[in-house]
């Protein structure tokens, strides 16, 4: 199987977004990992090309999917035949966000 062009719009510490670079670890694909959190024009560029606000959005060769999660991701490469299912583990979950004890762990630094 060849390697497809990843582009994987992102949160640094998002379960979501978690989920979905567990799945590319799993399958050892290739991807630029876009922070649209840290860096607005990927944000913007994320929003234009999937035509809605919400993440994690990955794009596989040209075509954009939306709001979505690892094990969605999961799916629609097998689907596609881009991967084979492998029972290898993954070190997070892949079908959810982030538990309210993750995020009361991230130190938080407001500048007036």
């Amino acid at each position: 199987m060849s390697q497809p062009k990843i582009i994987a719009y992102l949160k640094p510490t998002c379960g979501w977004s978690q989920g979905v670079r567990a799945i590319l670890r799993k399958y050892q694909l290739s991807y630029e990992d876009r922070d649209i959190i840290n860096v607005p024009a990927y944000r913007e560029e994320m929003i234009r090309k999937s035509g809605q606000p919400f993440s994690p959005c990955v794009e596989v060769d040209g075509e954009m999917l939306a709001d979505i999660s690892g094990q969605e991701l999961e799916e629609w490469l097998i689907a596609k035949g881009l991967v084979q299912a492998s029972d290898r583990p993954v070190d997070v979950p892949t079908d959810q966000g982030c538990s309210g004890e993750h995020h009361s762990e991230i130190p938080v630094r407001i500048n007036f």
